[in-house]
């Protein structure tokens, strides 16, 4: 039987984790401002390219995915009876720390890199059908956004198909994939409008 109280330290442990902005941090250290300010006002490695320029956005994106690693490791150490609990855990957790940062005000990013990243070890063929799928569909659009949306709606439909009857995992894509959704319901707006900026155009 898993022990709630290593549950809720795996939780608290991988929102204050996720909670560790790597766009602004490496924005204050770039330009001594808050990328917040800038751009799309979003703490996320799209942002950042636009703002910071490829070497910006690469380095969050490498940060995003190594918060999201360091945090699955130490849960699956603490939860070592159950180490794909310790994955859906720490993603869930690791993704509201990086959306709603402690440490930046509440006010952070949308969560795609490190869900994605909480995907593939969760699951890696899921992870990694997604991640193409979103791949392709920012290459041919140029819309991020889009291939967030769709990719995380592709998520929940492949967890009810593939692993129907998993219970814990299609709750994980689930809250995962609608925070994600979430997170771009303005993105959704602009987009229907035909009003969103496509990748390497400037903000309006």
């Amino acid at each position: 039987m898993i022990d709630v109280l290593k549950i809720v330290i795996v939780l608290v442990l991988s929102y204050l984790i996720g909670s560790i902005s790597s766009s602004i941090i490496i924005s204050k250290i770039m330009t001594g401002e808050d990328i917040r300010k800038h751009g799309s006002g979003n703490a996320g490695a799209t942002n950042a390219l636009r703002v910071l320029g490829k070497k910006g956005g690469i380095l969050t994106l490498l940060g995003d995915i190594l918060k999201t690693v360091i945090a699955i490791l130490i849960s699956k150490a603490i939860l070592k009876e159950d180490t794909s609990l310790a994955v859906y855990l720490s993603g869930v957790g690791a993704v509201l720390g990086h959306n709603y940062p402690v440490w930046f005000g509440f006010k952070g990013g949308k969560g795609i890199a490190v869900s994605i990243t909480a995907i593939l070890f969760a699951d890696y063929k899921i992870g990694l059908i997604v991640l193409v799928v979103s791949l392709l569909i920012m290459a041919t659009t140029k819309y991020v956004s889009l291939g967030s949306v769709l990719g995380a709606s592709l998520c929940i439909l492949l967890s009810l198909v593939l692993r129907w009857g998993d219970v814990y995992y299609i709750l994980f894509t689930v809250i995962v994939g609608l925070l994600a959704i979430y997170r771009h319901k303005a993105n959704i707006v602009r987009l229907l409008k035909g009003e969103e900026n496509k990748l390497g155009s400037k903000n309006k």
